[in-house]
């Protein structure tokens, strides 16, 4: 009895078997039908789904829209500091206005403790009311040194406008003293470096030359 494995011939071996060559160097020598076959047979990449597409365009918006909060809130924020700035100059400033006013009134009182004392010394017997006014106005002046206040009295110096208010002219022959101040009618106050209120003087004027 025959074998008939002998008889038929394998079927594996009647089928061509196609290797196709994938690296670069064999690609390139490649016929192009046989690279177009090899590109049939590449696994099929699914693209996005479309929620997904979806997804990411709400995404991108949601990040535009944050982005838009954070410029606004960083203008917010800029603008409430510059005008909690402002606020703090003008509350600065109206400070600083109410004690410069509160010590040119209190100014006046040593005017009159000043008056007083001139007073006292033209009579006789005051000794003791001149001592008295003498230390209450020393001790006015300390306490104005403690607020940065200090004494203006600008006796023999040249008349200067921006410090001084001309109150009288006082004529001279000399024209070497024209300009000087030849008395003082109440003196002037400085607070640190700025003028509080300016010394009232008699200045003394020289004839003009013909």
């Amino acid at each position: 009895m025959d074998n008939p494995s002998k008889e038929r011939p394998n079927a594996e071996t009647d089928q061509d078997i196609k290797v196709v060559d994938r690296r670069w160097w064999a690609q390139r020598d490649e016929p192009a039908s046989t690279r177009a076959d090899a590109a049939t047979n590449e696994p099929w990449q699914p693209g996005k789904p479309k929620y997904v597409e979806e997804l990411e365009l709400r995404l991108a918006e949601k990040n535009e829209l944050l982005q838009q909060y954070i410029t606004q809130y960083k203008e917010a924020s800029r603008e409430f500091e510059e005008a909690r700035a402002r606020l703090r100059k003008e509350v600065a400033r109206d400070a600083e206005l109410g004690r410069r006013g509160l010590l040119v009134d209190l100014l006046e009182v040593i005017d009159n403790l000043d008056r007083a004392l001139e007073t006292a010394r033209r009579q006789s017997g005051t000794e003791s009311l001149i001592q008295g006014v003498e230390l209450v106005r020393r001790q006015f002046l300390l306490k104005l040194e403690t607020y940065g206040v200090t004494r203006l009295d600008p006796l023999g110096e040249r008349f200067d406008p921006t410090r001084h208010e001309a109150v009288t002219t006082v004529q001279t022959a000399e024209p070497g003293q024209d300009g000087l101040i030849t008395g003082v009618i109440a003196p002037g106050y400085l607070i640190g470096a700025e003028l509080l209120r300016p010394a009232q003087v008699a200045v003394a004027q020289a004839p003009a030359l013909t």
